[in-house]
């Protein structure tokens, strides 16, 4: 159920969670759109309340994050640590008012990690709620998460399957051609760039040419069946 489309009279007293998808509206190279990351966490909740048996609410998501080092690719927006950890948190404490004790926070973005994993630690030891913070793609088989890149195929192929309108399937050669092979400038085992446009021109980092729907349906559906044991396992701590 989307909260936003309940009244409040309709609004569940007790869902088995309360799903909070975060993101970030960042450059995805030439041929992915700006909202991927909050796109594709919001697909994972859906899915999730799709297909499970118990009652799953699902909050507005937050569609700017931590994202600066994306701020030379045009269109590109970001908030401090400090300010996304201030209204993500407020955010949950305004759902955990409502007596709602288990939410997870379905995060599409690499970017809002550290600073999720500090808010949720403090949340669930100030509130009367377990608050976890699951990033959809750290879920997935190795396989996937080593072809994972920024636009490249995992994150073109989730959108593919989620949207395909929104690929610009004829900026692909070009998003491969100006783009990484991996994350960062190393120097051994230290990444030493700041921001994106330092190793890829495009904005892309691994070929998303590779890409198709059905690797995409593929990887969030893999996605969805850890949270759900996630859920699974939050129920059973709060008996």
């Amino acid at each position: 159920m989307q909260l936003a489309e309940l009244t409040w009279e309709a609004t569940p007293t007790d869902p088995d969670a309360v799903l909070l998808p975060v993101g970030s509206t960042e450059q995805h190279g030439p041929h992915a759109p700006l909202g991927t990351d909050t796109l594709t966490a919001a697909d994972v909740a859906r899915r999730a309340a799709e297909r499970t048996d118990g009652e799953l609410l699902i909050a507005p998501p937050v569609p700017v994050g931590v994202a600066a080092e994306h701020r030379r690719f045009r269109g590109s927006l970001w908030v401090s640590a400090a300010t996304f950890q201030a209204y993500v948190g407020e955010v949950v404490e305004a759902l955990v008012a409502h007596g709602w004790d288990r939410v997870v926070i379905i995060n599409g973005h690499g970017g809002n990690v550290p600073a999720l994993q500090i808010l949720t630690a403090e949340l669930t030891r100030a509130l009367p709620a377990r608050v976890v913070s699951f990033t959809w793609f750290d879920a997935v088989d190795a396989e996937y998460r080593r072809e994972m890149g920024h636009g490249g195929p995992i994150e073109t192929a989730a959108v593919q399957a989620i949207a395909p309108e929104l690929i610009d399937e004829s900026q692909l050669e070009a998003a491969a051609a100006g783009g990484a092979d991996r994350w960062g400038r190393w120097a051994g085992r230290t990444n030493l760039a700041v921001d994106t446009d330092e190793f890829t021109t495009s904005g892309a980092v691994g070929d998303p040419r590779t890409a198709t729907a059905a690797s995409g349906t593929d990887v969030l559906e893999a996605a969805v069946d850890e949270l759900l044991s996630v859920i699974g396992t939050l129920g059973e701590l709060a008996d």
